[in-house]
């Protein structure tokens, strides 16, 4: 990427700074206004619900569009964030209708009269919600360390982080301790609120929907700052950036590291808006689910992402209810089409368009600086 791209792209930031502000409004409007007044309380659930599979949409969008690690475990991260909230959220209800002490119901029915000692420090609600933010992304900052410093990348890392998300399923089904192959569920409370109440469901809509908008303008700030046009040197030209003094490892680690932290974040909201936690959530499919609506959206821009995923998440609703028996087949045919016709997403639509509204201005910019501007 030569320095002439770099500071084009560094000066389209700026530029749209009005049009960002206005999208993020209009964003602001239709989730907090317009999706609680046209939407039922079981359809403004299940956008919640896509809702956290957006925010993990956005972490893969920086790691793999703008770093091109194609991430194919987020499961992982996603399965730590989510299950250290639900343990959090079982420790509460037990104390809360079972007294001091006591253990979770499903422990109970096991005959476990004894709580696990590392189950204890997750009473505490401080406690939970550092761990939320802080171990999934050092997790990834040890894994990215030792895999990048090894210059593992492409299908290795693909696989690598695969076989992470297999591992972690199979090793929660073997720990009863955490609910097995059944998981955790029957939440009652979230931080004391009562999760059977519409006005706190609807609570949770916009912690969600407040969440979402904040990962997506850090990582716009990441994409356009000069860290985002390192992390694009190093997804094109990764031993010029080594020639150069830069260590490509720890660029990649940070957006690894930030992709994870996202993914843990949607873990901990979904547990308490879906009401459980399985290792069925966060496997390898789950973890290619996530992949599919970055692909389809576009990885390589802002908002692709998070279309992308809310879109394959509603259309796998839709088809669901629409065609029981077929619905695999109506979303398989719809990746095939977008990704064969339009390989690089949805958003490359509009990114065409803004290209040719560009070139009517003489042509003054070259076709590589329009092809970076562009993404």
């Amino acid at each position: 990427m030569s320095g002439d791209t770099t500071s084009d792209v560094r000066r389209a930031a700026p530029g749209g700074r009005w049009r960002t502000m206005g999208g993020f409004a209009v964003a602001a409007v239709l989730l907090f206004a317009v999706a609680p007044t046209v939407l039922s309380d079981f359809r403004l659930g299940l956008l919640a619900k896509f809702l956290c599979f957006a925010i993990v949409a956005v972490g893969i969008g920086l790691a793999w569009g703008r770093g091109g690690m194609l991430t194919l475990g987020q499961g992982v991260f996603f399965g730590l964030g989510a299950y250290m909230m639900a343990m959090h959220l079982k420790l509460a209800d037990a104390e809360l209708y079972g007294g001091p002490g006591s253990v979770p119901d499903f422990m109970e029915i096991a005959g476990v009269r004894e709580l696990p000692g590392w189950w204890a420090p997750f009473a505490s609600p401080v406690f939970t919600i550092a761990a939320i933010l802080l171990l999934p992304a050092a997790v990834a900052v040890v894994l990215g360390l030792a895999v990048f410093r090894r210059r593992v990348k492409g299908a290795y890392f693909a696989i690598l982080s695969q076989a992470l998300a297999a591992a972690l399923a199979i090793y929660l089904v073997s720990r009863q301790e955490l609910g097995g192959s059944n998981g955790l569920n029957r939440f009652r409370t979230f931080f004391g609120f009562t999760l059977n109440d519409p006005v706190n469901r609807t609570m949770l809509f916009f912690i969600a929907s407040g969440t979402l908008l904040a990962v997506v303008a850090i990582v716009r700030q990441l994409m356009y700052s000069r860290y985002g046009e390192l992390l694009v040197a190093v997804r094109d030209q990764e031993e010029r950036v080594r020639f150069l003094g830069y260590d490509p490892a720890t660029v990649k680690v940070v957006a690894y590291a930030v992709a994870a932290a996202f993914a843990g974040i949607a873990g901990a909201l979904f547990v308490p808006i879906v009401g459980i936690i399985s290792p069925a959530d966060i496997g390898i499919l789950p973890s290619i689910s996530f992949l599919i609506g970055v692909a389809i959206g576009g990885r390589a821009t802002l908002l692709g992402p998070v279309l992308g995923a809310i879109g394959v998440a509603w259309a796998e609703s839709s088809f669901s209810e629409q065609f029981p028996s077929a619905w695999t087949y109506a979303l398989g045919a719809m990746f095939v089409l977008i990704i064969g016709f339009l390989p690089r997403g949805l958003a490359s639509v509009t990114a065409v368009r803004a290209l040719r509204r560009r070139s009517g201005d003489g042509g003054r910019q070259s076709v590589p600086e329009q092809r970076e501007v562009a993404v």
